[in-house]
């Protein structure tokens, strides 16, 4: 409706000028066709045609064009406030999108078997603050034995310093029975940059201490200091082709935070992903993951693979 009533404007403005209205009627209304559009890409292509047919016109159109570009920027500076505007004046509750997704996958490693995986992301974009609600369940059952079974959530705070500079907090939850422990939490804070921040690429990284405690399947519990670094790496190839690749490693020490280096236990964990979409709420994603642990509990190998195939719902 805004792109109408813009369009019905600026092309009254144009029709005011003598010099305008005399442009041949099939020039005028492609342009005004290309307005109502919406897309200013299809308008400049239009207005740079015309002119290359039309060079007794060019400087009508330029004012027709400048007219475009200013009640577009005019209307871009009224979204911008009233986006403001409704994130100053919403509650905590409010203005949250998300993703739910839906799959099946295949491990090898600790287990190797093919099942179900589900997922929920949830995000609250504010003037500083944005904040991250993440779980994830893979369960199978092999002949009514489980052979795989990890949950995972966590939250994570973030308040914008700059426009690349950030700091964060994390609060995490895993439980993988199969890599040898019940229960593993993690709290964490530290300092990110945003190194790349485009609109096509975006990549970031993120350091700070970390406190983990791990409660093993055999009933002992350790609790660490640690460092934890993380990288988030997003590529939109396409509209509808999307590359991702997040990194997060935990190191830790024997009691301090001394040394990373020689740290007594060190977790990785990688993904990498694909995402295709289907229409604007439906997008396909293959992904692959590799979880490493260097000081795994007896019985468990040091790296588990994962390589899913998922439908994700966007709300």
């Amino acid at each position: 409706m805004r792109f109408f009533i813009f369009a019905a404007s600026l092309f009254a403005v144009s029709l005011s000028a003598p010099a305008l209205a005399e442009l041949p009627g099939p020039v005028k209304d492609i342009i005004n066709a290309a307005i109502e559009s919406g897309d200013p890409k299809t308008v400049r292509t239009v207005i740079h045609l015309a002119r290359q047919t039309n060079p007794g016109d060019a400087a009508e159109l330029d004012a027709l064009l400048a007219a475009y570009d200013a009640e577009q920027a005019r209307l871009a500076a009224e979204q911008a406030k009233h986006k403001q505007e409704s994130i100053r004046s919403a509650g905590f509750f409010e203005n949250w999108d998300g993703k739910g997704e839906l799959g099946a996958f295949r491990s090898a490693g600790n287990s190797s078997n093919t099942g179900g995986t589900a997922a929920i992301s949830l995000n609250r974009e504010g003037i500083n603050w944005a904040h991250k609600l993440r779980g994830r369940a893979d369960y199978q059952r092999s002949n009514g034995v489980t052979s795989r079974e990890q949950y995972s959530f966590a939250y994570e705070p973030n308040y914008n310093i700059s426009d690349s500079l950030f700091v964060f907090g994390l609060a995490q939850y895993e439980r993988d029975r199969f890599q040898g422990f019940s229960a593993r939490y993690v709290v964490s804070g530290g300092i990110g940059y945003r190194i790349i921040d485009e609109a096509d690429l975006q990549l970031s990284a993120k350091v700070g201490p970390a406190y983990r405690i791990i409660d093993f399947v055999n009933g002992e519990s350790v609790s660490r200091i640690a460092g934890l670094v993380g990288v988030d790496f997003d590529w939109n190839i396409t509209d509808r082709l999307k590359l991702t690749h997040d990194t997060n490693a935990v190191a830790e020490t024997g009691g301090s935070a001394t040394v990373i280096v020689d740290s007594s236990n060190t977790s990785v964990n990688l993904v990498t992903g694909l995402n295709a979409k289907i229409s604007d709420k439906v997008t396909t994603r293959f992904s692959y993951a590799i979880e490493y642990d260097s000081n795994p509990p007896e019985g468990a190998v040091k790296t588990d693979t994962l390589s899913r195939f998922t439908l994700i719902y966007d709300f």
